[in-house]
């Protein structure tokens, strides 16, 4: 899938998803009506889209009287800035996971060496628990002196 863009692998990504979700982060390239349609027809209404909208966003006409989820997304970074809409949008998470993945690639490589899938399997998990220990080892600990 890496000569396909971002939105338009989203639905083959989603057909592997086997239950509900209730919380979709992304980055700015899926935001658009398609994307957001598409989540609600799969999960319904229900699903929390955090999505940024580009720098250059206006809100929707409608926006005065029933504002939708990216206007009040627009309305917040005009009125806080963008890194606390992050914060409290929760699109920091993101940024979290980015990081482990961007980790992973440069300690544990680009792709699983394995070639069977049970083989695949463990190779992951002792991946992830090495990247899980250093991530431990870097992290600060703190201890209340006064």
């Amino acid at each position: 899938m890496d000569d396909v863009g971002d939105p338009t692998a989203l639905p083959g990504l989603l057909d592997r998803i086997g239950g509900p979700v209730e919380k979709f982060i992304a980055d700015g390239a899926y935001d658009g009506t398609p994307t957001r349609d598409l989540l609600a027809t799969r999960f319904g209404e229900i699903v929390e889209v955090i999505i940024p909208p580009p720098k250059t966003a206006v809100a929707s006409p409608q926006s005065v009287l029933v504002p939708s989820v990216r206007d009040r997304h627009i309305a917040e970074i005009q009125t806080k800035g963008r890194m606390a809409w992050q914060k409290s949008a929760g699109y920091n998470k993101r940024s979290r996971a980015e990081t482990q993945m961007g980790r992973w690639k440069a300690v544990i490589g680009p792709k699983l060496k394995a070639r069977h899938f049970d083989n695949q399997k463990t190779e992951a998990k002792i991946g992830v628990r090495v990247l899980n220990r250093m991530t431990e080892l870097g992290r600060p600990k703190f201890e209340r002196v006064a």
